[in-house]
């Protein structure tokens, strides 16, 4: 009997939850269908970082079982976490304590070699983990934005894809100046950085800007990236 690969998601703070009678942790039920039909066991695992912190040592006892991980959407990072004040009232449901552990996560999974895909939200959160920073708010918003990219042809994503991506994105916010050792791999018809991968790495790594899991069942191309990460589990 084959094993699934554990496929750890750090879970997103929610307010409230229609399930449930108080405060919530939680993740797309999308997200967590396209990992499981990809192959993988998706584990939600709970974010903790009290005041923004915790120890590199702390996530790596936790996670130690992760045979990968996936940084989702969510939030927006603080604008303090990349070395900036909050300049757009568009910045919206930022915590803290989400920003620590992600960005320890981040830098525990890159650093220990664990494959890692890190999707709208958890690009941005690689990136600042890699000392990079965001733009806080993008002249044209890619809110609910389905297009097509331009691939870098010697990409990784451009061989898994077979070239050609339609990305279904959400986010209001992009990556301005790329983090030590990434490099963009696909943008939009603007220029927007959409995807980075990994110069050098000793794991499998992938950063996209949009959302797989909202047309991965009919998607040929998304599909194979989740494949792609939960083979290399």
């Amino acid at each position: 009997m084959d094993v699934r690969p554990k496929v750890v998601i750090p879970a997103r703070f929610s307010a409230s939850a229609s399930a449930l009678r108080y405060r919530a942790i939680v993740n797309a039920r999308a997200l967590s269908e396209a990992v499981l039909l990809a192959g993988g066991e998706p584990l939600t695992v709970h974010p903790w970082a009290p005041g923004g912190v915790v120890s590199a040592r702390e996530v790596a006892q936790r996670l130690d079982f992760a045979d990968a991980v996936l940084l989702p959407g969510g939030g927006d990072l603080a604008p303090q976490s990349y070395g900036q004040q909050v300049i757009s009232q568009d910045v919206y449901d930022v915590d803290v304590e989400q920003d620590g552990f992600d960005l320890a996560v981040a830098q525990w999974a890159l650093g220990a070699g664990v494959p890692v895909l890190a999707i709208c939200r958890g690009l941005q959160v690689v990136n600042v983990a890699r000392g990079g920073d965001l733009r806080q708010d993008m002249t044209e918003p890619h809110r609910y934005v389905v297009h097509d990219l331009q691939l870098a042809p010697d990409s990784a994503l451009a061989v898994i894809t077979g070239g050609s991506v339609r990305a279904s994105c959400f986010h209001h916010q992009e990556l301005d100046r790329l983090g030590d050792g990434l490099r963009a791999v696909a943008w939009s018809a603007e220029g927007v950085v959409e995807a980075v991968e990994l110069r050098e790495s000793t794991g499998w790594f992938l950063g996209v800007q949009w959302h797989p899991e909202d047309t991965y069942a009919t998607d040929p191309a998304q599909a194979a990236i989740l494949r792609a990460f939960v083979a290399a589990a």
